[in-house]
């Protein structure tokens, strides 16, 4: 590896790297040496940058929480425009995008990783959680624009969409599930709740 040149951003660097070998090569070939490989860089800069491989990882989840944390706001101020099945059906292809999905697995895969993420105060199933926390804001907030029935369990509601959302995608090997698919797990979980 070339020596002096000096990294932009390096965490961004290695972390898109990550995020191409998990999507390429699954959970199993994610290791430190095959994202400075793919990132192109010294092994040393990821430990320069991370006391570990578990503390780069729980760095790298962290970054996925804060954007789905940035998706949930854009939610929330979307209620009252547009379709909540649309919305929400948005919602849930963005979040269970496919390097979403990946990332779920590790977080599975690994134990290390979820004791440090619970140490940094995620949701007891990272991403999956928070995933559950997005939509059932976003619920209230239609609620309160009285497009969400006053007496939905939106506790319930939230939940059970991720849930059936998080199989649909897990289900599929190759490609996402088509939109319509999405849509009709939106509104079938939804149904009693629509005024």
């Amino acid at each position: 590896m070339p020596t002096g040149v000096a990294l932009q951003d390096p965490r961004r660097q290695l972390f898109d790297a990550a995020v191409r070998v998990l999507t390429r090569d699954g959970v199993t070939g994610l290791t430190s040496r095959a994202v400075t490989t793919e990132a192109g860089v010294a092994k040393g800069v990821l430990h320069r940058h991370f006391a570990d491989f578990d503390d780069f990882l729980t760095a790298l989840v962290l970054d996925r929480i804060a954007r789905v944390e940035a998706q949930a706001t854009a939610l929330r101020d979307a209620a009252g425009t547009g379709t909540v099945a649309d919305n929400l059906t948005g919602a849930l292809m963005t979040l269970f995008e496919p390097v979403m999905v990946a990332i779920v697995v590790l977080v599975i895969a690994r134990d290390e990783l979820r004791t440090r993420l619970r140490a940094a105060g995620t949701a007891r199933f990272p991403l999956v959680g928070e995933g559950a926390t997005m939509i059932a804001g976003y619920l209230t907030a239609e609620r309160d624009h009285g497009r969400i029935s006053s007496e939905a369990d939106i506790d319930t509601l939230a939940p059970t969409l991720i849930g059936a959302a998080h199989l649909l995608y897990t289900e599929r090997q190759d490609s996402p599930p088509e939109p319509a698919a999405v849509r009709r797990v939106v509104t079938t979980v939804l149904a009693s709740a629509v005024p």
